[in-house]
């Protein structure tokens, strides 16, 4: 008797079946595409590298969600991928550290965490995304948001919308403009990435409440943002505000853009600038990107992950095609001019089979496909 639970996958893990997989293998499809026509280059890093490796360029960021696990050949712990972006790191600076700069690559692959977000179930993910290396240069941030939303579009996204923020706004004003004690610098942040002006007081942040209301639309958050830099900051902040106005004159009317100056949230890591990727009928984040600097290295650089399992998800199911059926002693060389010119195409195996049960659209008929 087969046991009831033996097939059962895992919790946050599921498969992939043919409609789910086509789409999603064509989104990916058309992402790399729209990222190699501006000269981004794909690498392919192995699923599993050496624990330490990982964590060292991983800055801090928790090993606790990674798989780990010993390896048999040099008993070292081995750690599964939770993120692409450290690896892409790792080759910049070591196969590539003598290749020319700005150095441009792309990569697309699957990750996996021991545990899930809080709003996302899965633990097994499809990652995306393109790193530009060697510049954390507003132009370079321009670019990267830019073909970040070329990118979504590609795989599918409507309605694209950009949210702006500068994660380290609070190391910059508390600085000089408005100076903080270095054991207020952290509760600040907490409260500000909070939105709670209560808290923030009590942390002792009372001068940085007007950064709680410089967010909302991109034009006049950004207004806000400058009257502060101005009036309260002594001008700390103008070349951070050139920067944004720099990459929103770059991205156009390509997207809805807004701005949220103090949000921290996934942006532990980032320098001076963050983004974060929307789509209309997508429930949640598609991705983040900024600027950074690579763990080990400490190289300038600037890129986007995207994660677009959810917006295939939400799509409509795109129809499979034509598919045609080759009934038994027909001519392979027909066959395969049809496949030349784009046809699926399913061969009889026996007499007797039902074309239609198949999945087949259209029946081979001398060298003429007929719709069934």
């Amino acid at each position: 008797m087969t046991e009831p639970t033996a097939d059962l996958l895992p919790v946050g893990l599921e498969d992939r079946l043919p409609v789910a997989a086509r789409a999603l293998t064509r989104a990916r499809r058309a992402a790399l595409d729209a990222l190699d026509l501006h000269g981004y280059e794909r690498v392919i890093p192995p699923l599993v590298e050496f624990e330490k490796s990982l964590a060292t360029r991983m800055s801090g960021v928790a090993t606790r969600r990674m798989f780990r696990f010993v390896d048999p050949a040099s008993l070292r712990t081995l750690a599964l991928r939770s993120d692409m972006t450290v690896q892409i790191g790792r080759i910049a600076a070591t196969s590539l550290k003598g290749a020319a700069r700005p150095l441009r690559l792309c990569y697309a692959g699957e990750v996996a965490t021991i545990t899930a977000d809080q709003l996302d179930p899965a633990r097994q993910r499809l990652q995306l995304g393109a790193e530009l290396i060697g510049s954390d240069s507003a132009a370079a941030a321009g670019e990267v948001v830019a073909l970040a939303i070329e990118a979504l579009t590609a795989a599918g996204a409507r309605g694209v919308s950009v949210d702006f923020t500068l994660p380290d706004l609070v190391d910059t004003l508390a600085a000089s403009a408005l100076p903080l004690d270095a054991d207020r610098i952290e509760a600040v942040r907490r409260e500000l990435d909070a939105k709670d002006a209560g808290a923030l007081k009590q942390a002792g942040g009372e001068a940085y409440l007007p950064l709680l209301y410089a967010a909302g639309p991109f034009d006049e958050a950004l207004g806000k943002l400058a009257a502060i830099g101005g009036e309260t900051a002594g001008g700390a902040l103008e070349s951070r505000i050139e920067g944004l106005r720099q990459i929103a004159a770059r991205v156009g009317d390509r997207a809805r853009l807004t701005l949220d100056p103090t949000e921290r949230h996934g942006f532990e890591y980032q320098s001076w600038f963050g983004f974060t990727l929307y789509a209309e009928g997508v429930r949640g984040t598609l991705g983040r990107g900024g600027t950074y600097r690579i763990g080990g290295s400490d190289e300038a650089a600037t890129g986007f992950t995207l994660y677009i399992d959810p917006l295939v998800d939400a799509l409509d199911a795109a129809p499979s095609g034509d598919l045609l059926y080759l009934p038994p002693g027909h001519d392979p060389q027909v066959a395969a001019r049809l496949r030349a010119i784009g046809w699926r195409s399913v061969a009889a195996l026996h007499d007797g089979e039902d074309p239609a049960a198949l999945g087949c659209t259209h029946r081979l008929e001398g060298d003429t496909p007929t719709a069934l």
